[in-house]
């Protein structure tokens, strides 16, 4: 039998947010059902609402960082029982069985993950609805432990905004004795900070507002350098190991690359498109350096990212809002007035 769930979602891209009932499948015997208590609020929920990728089925409810309990599981469930704390992040089902799926890298999988909203199901052909909701069923198999001790509110933003700064920080093998800097200081930027000095890291925090500087430090920034002072990017020249580049907007990449060491590697983690003007390839051919991309994280890599936070006590930093502010809250998004993270406290939600 299916469920009936009382969410939030808007039925085009310029309707504001409202109450919206609609249907989960019923649970499969490998299924866990999850009452949402928080859900974070990542920019892609702005894209999607309002079809800045044009790529959105219209009704959406989003939200891809969920923090709830585990209500009951199906009959083969075997890693989680009714009362559990757990997360779902940006997917909910992969092929499972092509070379990325393979690695346990299924947000890479050739098939395209299922999405935790605006996607389909591959069993049932179902929209996903996501965690602007009462609840959601979801494959156990996509389904994370959250540690015991970490801030459930603090950790919904990690299903995200973490695992998609930590999973670059793991690709390229940061460490202690790492040079690790951070472009721009938003809802991504605070979470590279933290994680990268986590791992032991030295970490810079490229701005172009010194009044960023106390609150940088306060998240693990070892050093400031203004990206719109000439001196201060010559000085940070052949520096960095790793640069994670969180804007989410056109930008030029330029100015950063002779800031990269040898073998150094910019990668890309905020924006999605083309970017112009072109790079310039004289500093990445005279020193073998990179630029690349690097999307979300695979399931074990973001249960490993928690384990990590939790043994860690990091958090992302967040404001509180109820359900009804969703849409205030895109506004202020869109002026970066949030310091650094929404998240919905979903006992708000009301018809």
């Amino acid at each position: 039998m299916t469920m009936n769930v009382l969410g939030y979602a808007t039925h085009s891209p310029t309707d504001a947010l409202a109450p919206y009932r609609f249907e989960r499948r019923e649970p499969r015997p490998n299924d866990v059902v999850i009452e949402i208590l928080y859900c974070g609020v990542c920019h892609s929920d702005l894209h999607t609402a309002r079809n800045d990728w044009h790529n959105t089925t219209y009704p959406v409810v989003p939200g891809h960082e969920i923090i709830g309990r585990v209500l009951n599981v199906g009959p083969e469930v075997t890693r989680f029982k009714p009362g559990d704390a757990v997360g779902v992040g940006c997917m909910v089902d992969s092929c499972r069985h092509c070379a990325a799926c393979e690695q346990g890298l299924e947000q890479y999988c050739e098939s395209f993950p299922t999405l935790t909203y605006n996607g389909v199901d591959p069993h049932d052909r179902m929209t996903t609805f996501g965690g602007y909701s009462q609840k959601i069923v979801v494959t156990e198999q996509f389904v994370l432990k959250v540690p015991d001790g970490l801030d459930l509110a603090g950790a919904a933003p990690l299903l995200c905004a973490g695992i998609t700064t930590w999973s670059p920080l793991r690709h390229w093998k940061v460490d202690k004795g790492s040079k690790v800097a951070v472009v721009g200081l938003g809802g991504l930027g605070h979470m590279a900070l933290k994680l990268a000095k986590g791992l032991g890291a030295e970490v810079t925090l490229f701005t172009r507002s010194p009044g960023k500087e106390r609150d940088a430090r306060r998240l693990g920034a070892d050093h400031i350098v203004l990206s719109t002072d000439a001196e201060h990017m010559e000085a940070a020249k052949n520096r960095f190991d790793l640069i994670i580049d969180t804007v989410p907007y056109v930008h030029d990449l330029n100015p950063y690359l002779p800031t990269l060491a040898l073998d150094g590697t910019l990668v890309l983690v905020g924006y999605l498109g083309d970017l112009d003007p072109m790079l310039n390839t004289i500093p990445l051919v005279m020193g073998r350096k990179a630029v690349a991309g690097s999307l979300i994280g695979g399931i074990a890599e973001t249960q490993e990212m928690l384990d990590f936070c939790g043994r860690h006590g990091i958090t992302s930093d967040i404001e509180m809002i109820g359900m009804q502010d969703i849409d205030a809250a895109y506004e202020r998004m869109l002026k970066s007035d949030v310091k650094y993270r929404f998240v919905i406290d979903m006992a708000s939600l009301q018809a």
